[in-house]
């Protein structure tokens, strides 16, 4: 199992810079910010951008995974996208994972005058997203044109055999679970979707493993080998409480891997709501069982 914890992007700097820093030395494999331009919870509060600040955490770092959790549509153009992508990951040494969703209704969707869209529409948006930014990205040359966006006399240079970060796509439908299959080296879920009633995970456990089966069932749908596709869960929505403990965060990480998830994410534990908790917890856990990563 690989560990990965999230940063909400809600400190200045010099403080954020230390979090980073503390999430390489402690040996998560990976850390991850939100790409939101407002957070229903934070609304009243200081929210800093994805793409900055994942690019400044490049710089204080050197072997932690870099990823964005998750771009959507909502107010990012593939093409645009695929520039801050392509130039955070030369910055990074090739470090960023790039995670990407449908877009939920919200404050992303409407600050900007976007669509009231429907479930359908904004699954069949999200496949066009995907499909052209891994083009822009891999093939460099586009022109084409849809309902959702216009890419036109489009010349980006891939960057040789580094052509694009990894995908990670977070799905929960047979629609986003097929593009996980086609692109993406990561699925990601947090369980029952739209749920942040912080159940333990126990409860989340049969919702999890129905979908495990169909994200397998769209790799053999799409001719891949389920095997090479990672599957991370992301603490802290539908299933609580992981961080409550050392012996808490064990136990979810072996049933976790248990069912068949390669990854988890927690979140760096806040003073106050949402991911309220004790931030020892995590520094402990990670002295105790990814302490080995620092020296490698």
């Amino acid at each position: 199992m690989k560990h990965g914890i999230a940063l909400l992007p809600e400190h200045e700097w010099k403080v954020a810079a230390e979090r980073w820093r503390a999430a390489e030395q402690l040996g998560y494999h990976h850390g991850w910010t939100y790409d939101h331009l407002m957070w229903r919870w934070f609304a009243d509060r200081r929210w800093h951008g994805a793409i900055p600040t994942l690019t400044a955490a490049a710089t204080v770092t050197s072997s932690l995974g870099l990823g964005l959790l998750v771009a959507t549509p909502n107010f990012r153009h593939p093409v645009a996208l695929a520039k801050e992508l392509a130039t955070v990951d030369d910055i990074a040494g090739g470090r960023l994972i790039c995670g990407l969703g449908s877009g939920a209704p919200g404050y992303d969707a409407s600050i900007l005058g976007g669509p009231d869209l429907g479930a359908r529409e904004r699954a069949e948006r999200f496949e066009t997203f995907v499909e052209l930014l891994d083009a822009v990205l891999v093939q460099g040359s586009v022109n084409q044109s849809s309902r959702w966006y216009t890419a036109s006399g489009v010349n980006f240079h891939p960057r040789g055999e580094c052509a694009r970060p990894p995908f990670a796509v977070a799905a929960t439908g047979p629609r986003g679970m097929a593009l996980a299959a086609r692109f993406a080296r990561y699925w990601i879920t947090s369980g029952p979707p739209n749920d942040f009633r912080m159940r333990p995970l126990a409860e989340i456990v049969p919702v999890l493993r129905a979908q495990l089966r169909a994200v397998d069932a769209a790799c053999e749908r799409a001719g891949r080998e389920p095997g090479t596709l990672h599957r991370v869960f992301v603490a802290d929505a539908a299933a609580g409480g992981i961080t409550k403990s050392v012996a808490a965060y064990e136990d979810a990480t072996a049933e976790l891997a248990a069912i068949g998830f390669t990854d988890l994410i927690v979140h760096w534990p806040r003073p106050d709501q949402p991911y309220q908790g004790d931030e020892r917890v995590v520094v402990e856990f990670a002295e105790k069982h990814l302490a080995g990563r620092r020296c490698g």
